[in-house]
């Protein structure tokens, strides 16, 4: 065993020292201010005026329904986006996986490619897809068709599909790549014993390649579900939360009442109720994917 001397100790806290300095002034300070603050009433607008309310801020929070609506539609979004991503983003990687062909890498990148792209620029190009009036991609298709333009990000049945769609599209790319390293990462040696006997590839599948995928399923699956809960940018472009509250997420809620309505103890609040949601997932995820790899193993 080596055994660093003091001299050398100091010099590996010296190099830690400028990523903990920004971690305590950009990420750890702010997210205890935040705590604190969730307990006061403040206006951003009137500084130095925060009056201690305990826990007033939570409690308006729990008897107000656009919050309610705003974990509504956080849960829709999380519960119709993850399972589709996971089942398409598989169905690719095993398409691609099973494909010995060169187009392989043509393929992975072109999925890829909408995932590493802004997330600005693609909810905008979405915008014009789906714009309301018939200069709109989607409108023109259905009077082409002889049907009536449809509101899409207008009508509130149609807004949140929209954004799901948007997700959907954007970060399939990401979850094939994910799929595509587990499948690459099963031995081959299992699947030529199993050719010895005549099986389909179906309850190979099954049977087979879904259980040795069971860790990066749980991996991708809580991940992603972490993910969703913190969806703001399309919501925030394609619709603000409109029509109504039919779109408005808990984040895009956070951003209304501190950074339009200044109401920063209100907002630290629902950042506090969020971050305790993304706290018991990712001990979730943790327990699951410990649970898995024994499984697995």
């Amino acid at each position: 065993m080596i055994v660093a001397s003091k001299k050398e100790k100091l010099g590996y806290y010296l190099f830690i020292l400028p990523a903990l300095i920004i971690f305590s002034v950009f990420i750890f300070g702010p997210m205890l201010y935040s705590f604190i603050l969730s307990f006061y009433k403040y206006n951003l607008m009137t500084i130095g005026s925060a009056e201690f309310t305990g826990l007033d801020n939570f409690i308006s929070l729990f008897r107000n329904p656009v919050f309610f609506q705003a974990l509504r539609n956080t849960g829709v979004y999380t519960l119709v986006t993850v399972p589709v991503l996971l089942a398409l983003g598989l169905c690719i990687a095993l398409q691609i996986n099973s494909s010995n062909s060169k187009a392989g890498n043509v393929y992975k990148v072109c999925y890829y490619i909408p995932y590493v792209s802004s997330m600005v620029a693609v909810s905008i190009v979405f915008s014009l897809l789906f714009n309301a009036s018939t200069s709109g991609i989607m409108n023109q298709i259905l009077v082409m068709l002889k049907m009536q333009p449809v509101g899409w990000l207008s009508d509130s049945r149609l807004a949140l599909p929209v954004i799901i769609l948007l997700s959907v599209w954007k970060s399939v790319g990401y979850v094939m790549i994910i799929y595509l390293g587990g499948l690459l990462a099963i031995p081959a040696e299992i699947y030529e014993v199993v050719s010895l006997d005549p099986i389909s590839h179906w309850k190979k599948l099954i049977y087979i390649t879904l259980p040795l995928l069971r860790p990066t399923t749980m991996f991708l699956t809580v991940t992603q579900i972490i993910g969703s809960f913190q969806v703001f940018t399309p919501v925030q472009v394609l619709t603000d939360g409109g029509p109504g509250y039919a779109t408005t997420t808990l984040v895009t809620l956070l951003y209304q009442k501190g950074f339009k309505d200044y109401k920063m103890g209100l907002a630290s609040a629902i950042a506090i109720i969020l971050f305790v949601i993304l706290l018991i997932l990712s001990i979730l995820q943790n327990r699951l994917e410990k649970n898995g790899w024994e499984g697995y193993k």
